[in-house]
């Protein structure tokens, strides 16, 4: 019973400096690493600028229906004047019919200078400008959304992953208290000729291969903090410090509502439908334009025997009308493309629910098997411990030989090593299940 009670005060002085460890370092709850993510992470920044992109785009759209004014002005230098042909009896009223004379007309310097208005009175294609940048601009939110459910994803990962690593060097840690305190114990008895030098050779081996297997879980233990500094956003210097207790014990149920799969699918279809109305609206329909013109037109002349530059006004208002009569049938082909895509659409709706609902149901089988394996194998652990301690006690009173103890070490570590495996596999399983029920970012 004393190396019982040993192996029970070095396990709380091990928790205890694991404690001091912990209050020394700043401890992170998985919602405040998601908030941080929030704020730092690039990916989101970068979501975020996307969705300011999409509502510029639709007041881009609602600004073509605002009168548009351009100031045009112009200076012309004929070296040859243009010719016109006038009929030749203009210059002789005799002259027979159909008989022409070229004249020059005009002066050598010409100034034009103007201000033209254009506003749409009515425009098929504006307008369905303007709805179709609403629904995409729809659609850049759900995305900036599904960044936001895959960061939340991501970190939720990494931070099990970190969770699962903390307890796996744990149970090394006290694994190798156990296998120390045997080593000693093998090493007293081979000093009294009790024991075989080759048995303290293998006990060696076993703390040479935990210490080895802590190295490696605690290499890795870093990686997965800096993979999830990095993910948050934050200095990978930054000292950051996780929760070690793992919530999984009670399963939640979730209620199903709509992914952001499925609704960035219903509002592409939404899209594809703006698009495909204004293509056939523009087909048929004609655009109505009010234009306007006001400005000066100077004509100059600089030979003899009198040179002048004279300025007259010129202004005209009116409308204009546009149909489209015939556009070598490109208006016909875009909409027989929309119309596949909106086939398309279609159809990965319907793959993506059926596909849906069929990993909802394999999460919540995995889930549920996760969480019994767990419950069993954490009584499993302590029945290991016992049989360790007892097989320990057994081998210093002559009764159990080492490959005992070693077998009963072996028991534990895979008692500890399934359970690990089935907590995370649970956590992963109900991570899946929030996700795929449309719940992954709300607080449970």
């Amino acid at each position: 019973m004393k190396l019982v009670n040993i192996h029970i005060q070095k396990l709380l002085l091990l928790f205890l400096l694991i404690g001091v460890h912990t209050a020394q370092a700043q401890v992170w709850t998985l919602q405040q690493c998601i908030d941080t993510a929030q704020v730092h992470n690039k990916n989101l920044q970068m979501s975020r600028n996307n969705v300011a992109i999409g509502e510029q785009r639709e007041k881009e759209a609602k600004a073509n229906l605002i009168p548009k004014v351009t100031a045009n002005t112009d200076y012309k230098y004929f070296t040859n004047l243009p010719y016109q042909l006038m009929p030749l009896s203009t210059f002789n009223p005799t002259a027979p019919e159909g008989q022409f004379k070229e004249a020059q007309f005009g002066v050598p310097h010409n100034i034009n200078a103007n201000l033209q208005l254009s506003m749409p009175l009515y425009s098929p294609q504006v307008y369905g400008a303007i709805q179709t940048t609403k629904i995409a601009s729809e659609l850049t939110d759900l995305q900036y959304q599904k960044t936001e459910e895959q960061i939340y994803f991501e970190i939720s990962n990494l931070y099990y992953n970190g969770q699962i690593l903390h307890h796996q060097l744990t149970f090394i840690d006290s694994n190798l208290i156990n296998a120390e305190l045997l080593l000693k114990n093998m090493q007293l008895l081979n000093e009294q000729l009790l024991a075989k030098g080759t048995d303290v050779s293998k006990v060696k081996l076993q703390v040479s291969q935990l210490t080895t297997q802590k190295e490696n879980i605690s290499s890795k233990y870093e990686q997965v903090l800096n993979a999830l500094k990095f993910a948050m956003g934050i200095s990978i210097e930054q000292n950051l410090q996780i929760e070690a207790n793992i919530q999984y014990q009670n399963t939640n149920e979730y209620t199903p509502s709509s992914t952001l799969d499925i609704r960035i699918i219903k509002t592409q279809n939404r899209l594809l439908s703006s698009e495909l109305n204004t293509l056939n609206k523009s087909r048929y329909l004609p655009s109505l334009n009010l234009i306007g013109m006001y400005g000066t037109t100077g004509f100059g002349y600089n030979g003899q025997p009198t040179s002048f530059l004279d300025f007259y006004p010129i202004g005209f208002a009116g409308i204009q009308i546009s149909y489209p009569l015939f556009n070598g049938t490109v208006t016909q082909r875009k909409i027989n493309q929309k119309r596949i895509e909106f086939q398309n659409n279609e159809l990965q709706f319907s793959l993506l629910t059926e596909q849906n609902n069929m990993q909802v149901e394999n999460a919540k089988l995995q889930r549920k098997i996760a969480q019994q394996t767990a419950e069993t194998t954490t009584k499993q652990i302590q029945l290991a411990e016992t049989i360790y301690e007892q097989t320990v006690l057994q081998q210093k009173q002559g009764t159990a030989n080492l490959t005992d103890v070693l077998l009963a070490d072996n028991a534990l570590r895979e008692a500890q090593q399934t359970y690990l495996f089935a907590v995370i596999d649970y956590l992963k399983a109900d991570l899946e299940l929030k996700k795929l029920t449309g719940n992954i970012s709300k607080k449970n």
